[in-house]
């Protein structure tokens, strides 16, 4: 197996799961969050949605920029959206994690907000934060599910929705 080999099964693996707590993602609820500090559900599950598209950003830019970006996140109006989107993002990243960019890797990426570095790392790095920031991410939507009642699918193994506990 070689590196990109992995990564690949990895996000297969982790996008099984992630589809289905996307799917649960109630409409009407886009606007919710558990604190005045968190984020609301829908940018949430959009930024979700939205992370593997980091995977070709590692491979295309040497840097992201906050300061001089344009981005701006995607309105949703539920579940179909939002998970169009990470299927849409999911076939972006598949597209560069191929063997021709191994060597790449190795190579520096950064993130910044202007003169301040927020984050300076190696592509490989940069590959390994975006499938992680999936992971996290869709553990705190599966906390906002279960705050709202909603029965929350297992990740790794059952959860206790579906072992009737």
């Amino acid at each position: 197996m070689t590196i990109i080999s992995l990564f690949l099964r990895e996000l297969e693996e982790e996008a099984t799961t992630a589809r289905k707590m996307l799917a649960l993602i109630p409409a009407d609820k886009l606007d919710w969050a558990p604190h005045e500090k968190s984020m609301k559900m829908g940018p949430l599950a959009t930024h979700i949605a939205e992370l593997p598209t980091w995977i070709s950003m590692a491979f295309n830019v040497d840097e992201i920029d906050f300061a001089n970006s344009t981005w701006e996140p995607k309105k949703v109006s539920g579940a179909e959206e939002i998970l169009a989107i990470y299927e849409a993002s999911l076939l972006d990243a598949k597209t560069q994690l191929i063997e021709e960019n191994t060597a790449k890797l190795g190579e520096r990426w950064t993130l910044r907000n202007g003169e301040l570095i927020l984050w300076d790392a190696d592509r490989w790095g940069v590959v390994r934060m975006a499938i992680s920031q999936i992971i996290h991410h869709r553990a705190q939507l599966g906390v906002y599910l279960r705050l709202l009642n909603i029965p929350i699918p297992g990740s790794y193994g059952p959860s206790a929705d579906e072992q009737n506990l």
